[in-house]
């Protein structure tokens, strides 16, 4: 009788700018039998040019990586390689979940979304379904999407869409303040309501969310 011919392991590009970080999922990922690191990038710039090389089943990706383009921007070009074969699918680990990361990510091209609290068995699991198409998110991105789905336009006071309209200017908190001929702690205390309406921590996030809801003016 013919033995049955192995499976081939997942082959992973792992994308981090932390050497330590890499390191240690290096030694993680060594530890599965079915799961082979093929190479390893420290910038997205370089994430792409190796997935375009190596063409592995899975790209590993942290979204903020330093100087460069961000994960998200690697998340993109990878996903637009031309085949064949077809484009590596891009599994994001990191340790942010806001709305604004989830959903640049996934419109980006990411096949799944994954928190570094993770157990390493979630880990491993994700990479497989990530490797074969399955979108494979962590249970807080999941009910985070979720209510997104379910949700409606935040609703944003007249004045904090004027804030919202100056940050998308790229003003800051003084000039904001100037233009609307209110205290700079004024500023502050609205940007905070602005960013738990839209559930991002970020001054960009906010500004991209507010995009994507299409709540600044054309």
């Amino acid at each position: 009788m013919t033995p049955p011919t192995p499976t081939p392991p997942t082959t992973i590009l792992l994308c981090d700018d932390h050497l330590v970080v890499r390191a240690g999922l290096l030694a993680l990922l060594g530890s599965e039998p079915d799961i082979e690191v093929v190479g390893e990038a420290g910038s997205g710039e370089e994430a792409v040019a190796l997935a375009a090389a190596l063409r592995p089943d899975v790209v590993l990706m942290d979204l903020q990586l330093g100087e460069g383009i961000d994960g998200i921007e690697a998340t993109r070009r990878i996903a637009a390689l031309p085949g064949p074969p077809a484009p590596p699918h891009v599994l994001v680990l990191t340790t942010y979940d806001t709305d604004a990361d989830i959903t640049r990510a996934i419109g980006a091209g990411a096949t799944g979304y994954l928190l570094k609290a993770e157990r390493p068995e979630e880990l491993f699991a994700a990479i497989h379904s990530a490797a074969q198409g399955r979108t494979t998110l962590s249970p807080p991105v999941a009910s985070r999407v979720m209510a997104h789905m379910r949700g409606t336009k935040p609703t944003l006071t007249e004045r904090e869409l004027d804030i919202l309209g100056q940050l998308a200017r790229g003003l800051g908190n003084r000039d904001i303040a100037r233009a609307l001929f209110i205290s700079e702690a004024t500023v502050k205390t609205h940007l905070g309501r602005i960013y738990d309406k839209l559930g991002v921590d970020t001054r960009t996030g906010a500004v991209s969310v507010a995009k994507e809801q299409r709540l600044l003016p054309s």
